[in-house]
């Protein structure tokens, strides 16, 4: 009896060892879940907020993202359309329906008070790339955009490399447009115009994401699963072993 006990040692220890693992990282998503749950309900108060005005120029570069990400806000000003720039997407995304791919259409906003702030318009299909096919969505006269606050998008490894040259980019980064431009005092942050009416219809606005991934609670309960697994087999191995020999 001591020596089969004596057998399962290692192997209990290495199932202690592997269940706590595999708790612990169920736990772990358990925690991600409050804080997605918790970003996904702040995301959701601020756009959904009535738009309020955009901070004021002095505050932009103290600004940070987790203070002003999907803030609802109005601002006022004159497009500069022959400034825009496209920037790459599959789909249209957000509330606009096109699942084909296309562009972001962002163009430079120029306040009364001089200062830029670069403008998410909205999605065009890739036959609509050149400006000379809708241009009925020019809006010349000063007007009133509303939409949500961004920060710059960051890159990652498999994200292309950006054709400046061509006006081509597949991060909506508005630093990085605004020095292209030769834009001077422009925000360092995106507004992504609402889904407003526009002459022609393109393009169209409302490509913000906001239906978040939030697959922690699957994840926490795969890994539970797993350490209950990996423990039934360690008590099968055991009762197993614990029968005597015929």
């Amino acid at each position: 009896m001591r020596r089969g006990r004596a057998r399962l040692f290692w192997p209990a220890c290495a199932t202690a060892l592997t269940c706590a693992v595999l708790v612990g990282l169920g736990v772990w998503q358990l925690h991600r879940l409050a804080e997605k749950e918790s970003l996904i309900a702040r995301i959701e108060a601020r756009a959904k907020a009535p738009p309020a005005p955009l901070p004021d120029e002095a505050s932009w570069p103290a600004l940070r993202p987790e203070a002003y990400e999907y803030c609802h806000v109005e601002i006022e000003g004159n497009f500069d359309h022959a400034k825009e720039t496209l920037v790459f997407r599959a789909t249209g995304g957000g509330t606009t329906g096109v699942n084909e791919p296309g562009f972001l259409v962002l163009t430079p906003l120029r306040l009364r008070a001089g200062a830029y702030v670069i403008v998410n318009r909205g999605f065009v299909p890739a036959e609509l790339k050149d400006r000379t096919t809708r241009f009925a969505g020019e809006i010349s006269n000063e007007t009133r955009v509303t939409g949500l606050m961004r920060a710059p998008e960051t890159r990652s490894f498999f994200t292309p490399r950006d054709d400046p040259e061509k006006g081509l980019f597949f991060t909506s980064d508005p630093i990085s447009i605004a020095s292209r431009l030769g834009l001077e005092n422009s925000a360092p942050f995106l507004v992504d115009a609402d889904d407003l009416t526009i002459p022609g219809g393109w393009p169209k606005g409302g490509t913000t994401e906001l239906a978040l991934r939030n697959n922690h609670l699957a994840y926490a309960l795969t890994w539970f699963c797993l350490a209950f697994a990996c423990l039934a087999v360690f008590v099968s191995f055991a009762l197993q072993r614990s029968q005597p020999a015929s």
